[in-house]
C-alpha cells in the first residue's frame, strides 16, 4: 500500500524490513494506517456486534433486494 506522508506530503512506499508500514523518502516519518493495524476490536465488543440490528439477518436480507417501484425517478436513479 503506498500513502501520502502526514508530514511533508511527499507520496510514501511501503518499508521492506521488519518494522511494517510506510517510510516517507524525505522526512523518514513512518506510519502503519494503510496497513489497519491498531484496528482490532476488543473480544466484548465482537460479541455486542451479534445484537447490532444492522447485522440482523432481516436487515443484512433487505441489503440485497431490489428496490420498489416507487423509489425509482424517472431518469432511472434512486431516491435521495
Amino acid at each position: 500500500m503506498r500513502c501520502s506522508c502526514k508530514e511533508c506530503g511527499t507520496y510514501m512506499v511501503q518499508a521492506e524490513s521488519d518494522h511494517l508500514g510506510c517510510v516517507c523518502p524525505d522526512c523518514g516519518y513512518r506510519c502503519t494506517d494503510c496497513l489497519g493495524t491498531n484496528t482490532v476490536v476488543p473480544r466484548d465488543q465482537l460479541k455486542n456486534l451479534a445484537f447490532d440490528p444492522r447485522f440482523s439477518p432481516e436487515s443484512l436480507a433487505a441489503s440485497f433486494e431490489e428496490p420498489a417501484e416507487d423509489d425509482w425517478f424517472e431518469d432511472g436513479g434512486y431516491e435521495r
